[in-house]
């Protein structure tokens, strides 16, 4: 499979829940995409002996997408916490993910002292966490190139975390896209 293959129009414009988009979905890009458990440890077990490594792009304060802030429910113009990471095995990014929180709810979180490690490893062991419904896209995230990374996606994901109910609640929008080099390697069909 070459990467020439997966630089298809979008299937469709914007994010859609998943259902809506399982029937243009391979069997083996549903366990990927639909999948709900810790992506972090999937690609481990997928990589086998090959290193994991988490490549932190950029992180800090700055305004999210429309379309982000929408997802949080919150305004567009209102300071969110970024962070942009790639996964990668052997070094070479197989996903890219953007995560997004509204920063008056980041405080005491400690979120700015992941580093290098997956967020993931901090939400998965979060007390009541709350996973919202997928969403997916056949779009290419815009961040990953500015960060020096080529790759075309097959499919990206995104779903809001709640954690707690009361002062100091957090929502989290995690997205992910799965890049052609993760589908070469493991042999997934382009969609």
């Amino acid at each position: 499979m070459t990467a020439a293959a997966f630089r298809q129009t979008p299937l469709f414009s914007r994010w859609r829940p998943i259902d809506a988009a399982r029937p243009a979905m391979s069997a083996s890009w549903w366990q990927w995409v639909a999948s709900t458990d810790s992506l972090t440890a999937r690609l481990m077990v997928a990589g086998g002996e090959k290193p994991f490594r988490v490549r932190l792009l950029r992180q800090g304060v700055g305004w999210p997408r429309q379309d982000e802030a929408q997802a949080l429910g919150i305004g567009a113009k209102r300071y969110a916490w970024l962070r942009e990471v790639a996964l990668c095995l052997d070094g070479t990014p197989w996903v890219v993910a953007r995560s997004v929180a509204p920063l008056s709810q980041v405080k005491g979180q400690r979120l700015e002292c992941l580093g290098e490690r997956s967020l993931g490893s901090w939400l998965f062991r979060q007390p009541g966490l709350v996973r919202g419904p997928l969403e997916v896209t056949t779009h290419s995230p815009q961040f990953a190139s500015v960060n020096g990374i080529q790759e075309g996606c097959a499919w990206g994901r995104r779903s809001v975390f709640y954690h707690g109910c009361k002062h100091g609640s957090l929502s989290l929008l995690v997205q992910e896209y799965f890049l052609t080099a993760m589908a070469d390697d493991l042999g997934l069909p382009s969609r």
